[in-house]
């Protein structure tokens, strides 16, 4: 806060009045104050990457003894984290899509979620899968739904807009991905 010339009064002796000391004061307590601030932001930017890396996974595999979140993996992606509480929340729901060399991969999808939700979370879930293991780069995942197709209860899950509960799929239901037979 600065003084206005109006605001300044001198004393006799040509001084500076209590009052004007007082601002005087003030000035200076602010400054300071805006100094440390600026230390405190240089102290922040000078951690490197790897350290707050670091720090965030300490903290992120913390989260992750929790008990509501104990099963999801240590290097867990935000996405996870969301559908495992929307799941405990009963917003979401567990499909467990059987391959035929019989691997269950648990696949969470939002209770109103379509054929279509249920595909890009197969393929969220293969991605994060061979992410952690260091496995295939590239999928093309138009080839393998045009090679492969899910099925429950011997119905083929051929429309992408129909929802999975008009299917009659319900949480923990077992989905087959099968391959296609071809026509000849």
């Amino acid at each position: 806060m600065f003084m206005t010339e109006e605001q300044s009064e001198e004393t006799p002796g040509g001084g500076l009045s209590v009052k004007e000391e007082d601002v005087e004061k003030e000035n200076v307590t602010e400054m300071a104050a805006l100094d440390e601030e600026e230390e405190e932001e240089e102290d922040e930017e000078t951690l490197p990457h790897s350290e707050i890396l670091d720090i965030f996974e300490e903290g992120l595999a913390q989260l992750v003894q929790d008990p509501l979140l104990c099963d999801l993996p240590i290097q867990v992606t935000l996405e996870e984290v969301n559908s495992q509480i929307a799941l405990e929340y009963g917003q979401a729901m567990t499909v467990r899509v059987v391959k035929a060399d019989g691997e269950i991969m648990p696949i969470v999808v939002v209770q109103n979620a379509t054929v279509l939700d249920l595909k890009n979370a197969i393929r969220r879930f293969m991605e994060l899968k061979q992410q952690r293991e260091g496995g295939v780069k590239q999928v093309s995942w138009r080839y393998v739904w045009r090679t492969f197709l899910l099925i429950f209860q011997g119905e083929k899950l051929d429309d992408d807009k129909m929802r999975l509960k008009d299917y009659g799929i319900r949480n923990r239901d077992e989905v087959t991905f099968m391959k296609r037979l071809r026509k000849k």
